[in-house]
């Protein structure tokens, strides 16, 4: 009975696939310290740790709010939306963080029936 609980155990690890390591966003950061926010893929921010991931997104809003010269954060719209996003860049790996950014906010703005002012 152990021997098929374990050989059901490593099959399912092998099943499961590669486990990818997480690492700290300052990982990314240049020689200077710098982060390239528009070069990030989110392959990058699923394999950073939460706390770095909800740090860097709540950059990201800061600087998508300051483009529209908003003042006002809604912290559960911004929880629910970094949810969003994550889920999104864990199925597109390949992409950039600030077009997967596009379009989860776009999905919300078609979903609510919000309209963006030209």
């Amino acid at each position: 009975m152990k021997t098929k609980i374990l050989i059901l155990f490593w099959a399912a690890i092998a099943i499961a696939g590669p486990a990818h390591a997480q690492v700290e966003l300052k990982t990314y950061a240049d020689s200077n310290g710098f982060v390239d926010v528009q070069k990030l893929t989110c392959a990058q921010l699923a394999n950073t740790f939460q706390e770095d991931a909800d740090h860097l997104t709540t950059w990201y809003s800061g600087w998508y709010n300051g483009l529209a010269k908003k003042h006002m954060m809604n912290v559960d719209r911004a929880k629910g939306l970094e949810h969003q996003l994550i889920v999104h860049c864990k199925a597109n790996p390949g992409k950039k963080i600030i077009e997967a950014i596009d379009v989860v906010f776009k999905v919300y703005r078609d979903e609510r029936g919000i309209k963006m002012k030209q």
